[in-house]
């Protein structure tokens, strides 16, 4: 189950109408405007405009000229938080380590998937072509999330975990894709059957 990420805002919208929203914090304000420039950079790219987010995020656009000086600005910090790996890692980690490991494989999929539609979307409204602004140790840290997942079940396994992760990696990146997926639209699960099976019967494979 993808792990759902409750965007500051709604605490301003859930305000009732007789009441004043209670000023946020200056890193709390931030975070809310970057929750409302999110989907708008994502569907306008560099073509957003700041009346826009300001309206999108219940603001007044000195507001947000504040809190990050100018849009070029604001996008780069979107931009850094939307790439961000930490919410991935986790909701790796949340992954119950008792399921079976086809199970598992699907569960990472899914999680790995919409991960890498949304940077595709991104990078392709934005114009982008250099990898994305990630840490190398972050990167790191979402696959030693999936080897720990993987770990207890070496002995079922052709090759080391590490390497199921990059399989996994591979396919969830090369599916995110529409363009590859128009002919035959893959199924998480098919994929992870693949992962997990190969496409030869077990008594040939033996």
């Amino acid at each position: 189950m993808l792990t759902q990420l409750r965007s500051p805002l709604v605490s301003i919208s859930e305000t009732s109408p007789r009441e004043r929203a209670r000023p946020l914090p200056p890193d709390d304000r931030r975070e809310a405007i970057l929750w409302a420039a999110l989907p708008l950079i994502k569907e306008h790219g560099r073509n957003v405009s700041t009346r826009q987010i300001a309206e999108a995020a219940g603001i007044a656009e000195g507001t947000l000229f504040r809190a990050f000086g100018d849009k070029d600005s604001l996008i780069q910090a979107a931009v850094e938080r939307f790439f961000d790996p930490v919410p991935l890692i986790a909701a790796l980690r949340s992954i119950d380590p008792d399921l079976p490991l086809e199970q598992k494989l699907s569960d990472v999929l899914v999680h790995l998937r919409a991960r890498f539609t949304g940077m595709v979307t991104m990078m392709t409204a934005l114009g982008m072509s250099a990898r994305p602004p990630v840490s190398v140790e972050l990167t790191e840290q979402w696959m030693n999330a999936l080897r720990d997942l993987l770990a207890p079940h070496e002995a079922e396994l052709t090759v080391p975990p590490e390497t199921v992760a990059y399989y996994l990696r591979l396919l969830a990146f090369a599916s995110s894709f529409s363009q590859f997926n128009v002919a035959f639209e893959f199924a998480t699960d098919q994929l992870a059957s693949l992962v997990a099976h190969g496409v030869t019967r077990s008594e040939c494979a033996a």
